[in-house]
């Protein structure tokens, strides 16, 4: 009897996902699933919320809104700072870094350089942007008592965690 998708499930998925414009953002590799427990917040919650309730062999394409992905873009998040900041490392737009913020620790991406300012993005890279996946749902099983301990899925039996 198939398993249904419910929490602490193990779930193995096949996926590709695209922008609203069509470019392949990601896949899994063929032979190779995306295996996570669900529940945990592993995913986006809006592809958690698509999979609730699947089971093994069930295959479906669900649009992803930016609330339900990785959120709106906040322009408060883009500050321009004096090059000086970075001393005599390289910079150059695409760099990403981590940040000390008032906020704690962020993740930043220049994305402009002049000779006096540099111009910085905490924002997600995919902030904004409607994501549309093609998923099949390859293997739904009950997460055994050592995989719900450590939070994650023991491939093979495998349990390194080298």
């Amino acid at each position: 009897m198939s398993q249904t998708i419910s929490q602490d499930k193990v779930v193995g998925i096949h996926y590709t996902v695209k922008t609203a414009e069509g470019q392949v953002l990601d896949q899994s590799k063929e032979g190779q699933p995306l295996q996570f427990i669900f529940g945990r917040g592993m995913l986006i919650k809006g592809l958690e919320n698509a999979l609730d309730g699947k089971a093994t062999g069930d295959k479906f394409e669900a649009e992803i809104q930016p609330a339900d992905a990785y959120g709106e873009r906040h322009e408060g998040l883009i500050q321009t700072v004096p090059r000086s900041l970075f001393g005599d490392n390289e910079v150059a737009v695409g760099m990403q870094f981590r940040a000390s913020t008032d906020a704690g620790e962020q993740s930043v991406m220049i994305v402009d350089v002049s000779d006096d300012e540099v111009t910085v993005d905490g924002n997600h890279p995919l902030a904004g942007t409607a994501l549309n996946f093609d998923v099949e749902v390859v293997e739904v099983r009950d997460a055994d008592p050592s995989e719900l301990d450590h939070g994650h899925v023991h491939a093979d039996g495998n349990h390194n965690h080298g």
